[in-house]
């Protein structure tokens, strides 16, 4: 069977027993929590959980994985060995509430044993069995364990031989400290050469590649309490995972699981061999499957092997990654994806000779061999190649340059460490953080390299450096950090925010509920607010208080780490007036014109977020964002420049639904409804409650609550219009890079966008004027204009090359014998260091053999040049030294070759004495 074919069996295998084949979800996990999907039961968590309905109740499919940085971290190991891979596939089948284990422990055993014809004197079983004294939870798996006897005694083997028992580390699956959990039992196959039942029962959970886990069967039965007791689920389910390269690579290196002398490997899979083509057609280099059995003083050829492994691997990630929509970048899942295509980027440049785009060619084997499972690979190829180059184009400027620094820092920096572990060599911290900060080198990739040498890097230093940088980025922002207080230590409640529904009459009556002073300002705390505090990218409200008849102006609100609003004091408002005595009534303000304009903003960053998305792909994932009543700046992930067209597109496109004046619905839902909707735009890393508000532009709503079917659905706690048509108009003002794979847009939007439409036509008609055009023939006039300019720069250029080459004539004229020599040491007037140059190296033309030494001033400092022609450096003069010493004269310095060197000066009024002979 080819790898195609074991991947279709097993799915028809499922189909046969009434199963419901489904798609892979995307890498991109819909928890918010995961930096990638890495596992075939996580689309499937709202079920387990009871937070939703599951539509079937037999699931089978093929699952895209990444296990890489997190928890789940293999990529460390990818190359080094033959069965660990950063992106995998895992099949598997799920029951939710229907079948249990005789179901799926019998069908295991009937796909493994008859359909794929694996011998079953080579599988052995494990069943959970806790063991007490480390306080395992539950009980002996006996379920589990009457049927795999069951089956080994039909099959003629012992099942005292072919059951393994393990403990909870091995046997026992917890989703959390809390929730669904229950006991697994693994499939392992025994890869040794022998077929020997006591050896290969030997190699069972002891990490060996010749007897390894196959498939693994959960059983979710019990739900962990927070008291640390279990109790049964009154429905329960099946979850079991296999490894598809993992099987494939063994079918492939048993023959079909007949032969088992063979190392086994998993990139001995069809499924690698178009990658590996590629590369040995790019690299003129041949696979021959050697296996490290250490990590420094490698030959050439394993170095070679573990390249070949590496970038098959590496390939598949990143493609399969970028067309989930998640691009290399330089935070969380994204900075994870640029460290896997940089790893793959250097062993190909270091081990393989490859050049720039030869990684991006590998693009098209990972389609060859994946697209017809993942169509996503076909459709978004183009887009997946396009990053894929950028990328490398972008460390391919530093990649040399770096790995040289890196031998550097080998030869010169290298320490002797004997305490508290062994002898060890180490790179210092502070190399390792240049290289990741100049040269872009993520620190595994260090990491890396060091261990070919057989040294260590200074983690700890690195990490010093890594937090000086963040400090410095911190202290560039916000400094004035406000923690909560409260009198006698008491918990501090958070604000009731009533501020969603107001108009410009509307006035919000509350207390005072606490006084905060920082070194700079005073904030009050009300027990209900109008105001929105500053989060998510929106400022926070400004407004004023009415307090016992006195007006006081409010500047700002933010929040503080108890989610209470705390309103600023202007710093010019007068409050002599008030005592702000705890428990005052007060009556609340907000700035409606202001909010309004902050409103028309932020919806226009959602309508912005959605045109991005719809025109450049879904891999567009807002990275940050700032709103306020003049402009707002929207920050996203995106490999390349936006042309001039696609952001006019951009802009026809928000505007359209602007004109459309679509309504924007709201909707307070449990969060776990829609964790799972990819329509429903929510953020990585970001902290969401038990309920969420989602903002929905467009679709429609029922009592005023939105139906979650608009074109644009985001979770989103800030302030909107009412209808689109209230922005007025969008204009794009700037597109910019702000670090690799992350642009970012100004925009604004209402009134400052007409202000600014107001400031362009006026700079137009002002042009207009100038050049006595109108506006339709305005850019003709102005190529005309700038053409003439051309001609008549050009037309100088000539009029200075006939004065400087009669002066060279001139300065060539004055020229004094030294030495047997031709000498001329003068100053002159030119207009640049560069026509100075020039001016040197036509008098030197004009002597033939001499030397020539010019000093001129520019804005009150001193540049000289000196040419020696080569009898003159036969003679023993060499220009590099001559500058040296001139510029030492002047307090400056300089130097060069010995034909030609400059060099500056600050004294100016010593030129004429330095230059005479």
């Amino acid at each position: 069977m080819t790898s195609a074919q074991i991947r279709q069996s097993f799915l028809d295998f499922f189909t046969s027993k009434q199963h419901v084949i489904v798609p892979s979800s995307s890498l991109m996990p819909t928890s918010p929590n995961l930096l990638f999907t890495n596992a075939g039961m996580n689309q499937f968590v709202p079920y387990f959980l009871g937070d939703q309905t599951a539509p079937w109740k037999r699931v089978a499919d093929t699952q895209k994985c990444i296990r890489a940085g997190g928890k789940h971290n293999d990529l460390e190991d990818v190359g080094f060995d033959t069965y660990h891979h950063t992106m995998f596939e895992m099949l598997g089948n799920w029951s939710f509430g229907d079948y249990f284990k005789k179901e799926s422990i019998q069908w295991g055993w009937e796909l493994l044993t008859k359909i794929w014809g694996i011998p079953a004197k080579r599988l052995f079983a494990t069943v959970y069995s806790p063991d007490k004294s480390k306080g395992d939870p539950a009980d002996f798996d006996q379920e589990a364990y009457d049927i795999w006897a069951k089956i080994f005694t039909d099959a003629g083997l012992d099942p005292a031989i072919h059951i393994v028992n393990g403990n909870k580390k091995d046997n026992f699956w917890m989703m959390g400290d809390t929730g669904p959990c229950g006991p697994c039992s693994e499939v392992h196959f025994n890869l040794l050469p022998s077929d020997d039942e006591i050896a290969g029962r030997a190699g069972v959970n002891q990490s060996s590649p010749r007897c390894i886990e196959i498939w693994n069967h959960v059983f979710i039965q019990f739900n962990a309490n927070a008291d640390g007791s279990f109790a049964p689920l009154a429905a329960k389910h099946v979850d079991t995972g296999m490894g598809f390269e993992r099987v494939a690579g063994i079918h492939a290196t048993t023959n079909g699981f007949k032969d088992f002398s063979a190392e086994p490997s998993n990139y001995n899979a069809d499924v690698f061999k178009p990658t590996f083509d590629k590369l040995a057609a790019l690299s003129g280099k041949t696979y021959t499957k050697t296996v490290p059995t250490k990590r420094d003083g490698l030959t050439e050829q394993e170095l070679i092997d573990i390249a070949f492994r590496v970038l098959a691997d590496h390939a598949r990630c990143v493609s399969c990654a970028i067309a989930d929509g998640i691009l290399p970048g330089n935070e969380g899942r994204n900075y994870v994806i640029r460290r896997i295509l940089r790893r793959g980027i250097m062993y190909g440049r270091k081990s393989m000779g490859l050049k720039i785009g030869d990684f991006t060619s590998l693009v098209g084997p990972v389609v060859e061999s994946l697209g017809d499972v993942f169509p996503e690979l076909k459709s978004q190829r183009q887009m997946v190649e396009r990053a894929i180059r950028a990328e490398e184009e972008s460390f391919g400027k530093t990649l040399d340059r770096g790995l040289l620094r890196f031998e550097q820092g080998v030869r010169q920096d290298i320490t002797i460490i004997s305490s508290p572990n062994p002898v060890s060599k180490v790179l210092s911290g502070e190399i390792a953080f240049e290289l990741y900060d100049t040269y872009g080198f993520p620190l595994d990739m260090t990491e890396l390299l060091a261990a070919e040498r057989g040294l260590v890097v200074q983690v700890e230093k690195f990490n010093v450096f890594m937090e000086e940088q963040r400090e410095r980025g911190r202290a560039a922002r916000k400094t004035d950090v406000i923690v909560a207080a409260t009198e006698g230590g008491t918990t501090a409640e958070p604000t009731k925010f009533v501020g969603y529904e107001i108009n410009s009459t509307s006035a919000t009556h509350a207390k005072i509920v606490d006084v905060v002073k920082t070194e700079n300002d005073t904030y009050l705390v009300f027990d209900q607010t109008p105001f929105y505090a500053e989060m998510g990218g929106q400022v926070g409200d400004t407004g004023h208080a009415l307090i016992d008849g006195h007006k006081v102006d409010l500047a700002d609100c933010v929040k503080d780490k108890s989610a209470r609003h705390l309103h600023k004091l202007d710093s010019s408002s007068d409050v002599r007036h008030s005592s702000f005595v705890i428990g005052s009534a007060a009556t609340l303000h907000v700035d409606f014109h202001r909010r309004r304009a902050i409103a028309r903003q932020h919806t226009s960053a959602h309508l912005l977020n959605w045109a991005l998305r719809k025109m450049l792909g879904t891999h567009v994932r807002q990275f940050g964002t700032h709103k306020t009543p003049d402009r707002l700046r929207f920050d996203f992930t995106h490999f390349e420049a936006l042309t001039a067209a696609q952001i006019k597109e951009c802009e026809q496109l928000i505007n359209e639904k602007v004109i459309d004046n679509a309504k924007v619905f709201y909707a307070q839902v449990p969060h776990a409804e829609v964790s799972g909707r990819a329509d429903i735009l929510q953020f990585f890393g970001d902290k969401y409650g038990k309920d969420v508000r989602i903002v929905q532009i467009g679709g429609d709503a029922e009592n005023g609550k939105a139906q979650l079917d608009g074109y644009s659905m985001e979770l989103c706690g800030g302030t909107h219009v009412a209808t689109t048509g209230e922005i007025g108009l969008i204009k794009i003002v700037a597109e910019m890079a702000i670090a690799a794979g992350t642009r970012r847009i100004e925009a604004v939007a209402g009134q400052a966008a007409l202000d600014f439409v107001a400031h362009e036509e006026a700079a137009l008609k002002a042009v207009n004027a100038r050049l006595n055009a109108g506006p339709h023939d305005v850019a003709q006039k102005l190529e005309h204009v700038l053409a003439h300019q051309k001609e008549l720069e050009q037309k100088l250029k000539a009029f200075e090359a006939k004065a400087s080459a009669a002066l060279a004539e001139e300065l060539a004229a004055q020229a004094v014998t030294k030495d047997g020599l031709k000498w001329i040491s003068t100053v002159v007037t030119t207009d640049s260091p560069e026509t100075l140059r020039s001016l040197g190296s036509q008098v030197l033309h004009k002597l033939g053999d001499g030397v020539v030494q010019l000093g001129a001033t520019f804005d009150g400092k001193v540049s000289l040049v000196a040419y020696c022609s080569p009898a003159a450096i036969k003679a023993g003069h060499q220009a590099g030294k001559l500058i040296g010493a001139l510029t030492a004269k002047l307090g400056g310095k300089g130097g060069g070759k010995p034909d030609f060197a400059m060099g500056g000066g600050g004294d100016a009024s010593k030129l004429p004495e330095v230059l005479k002979l």
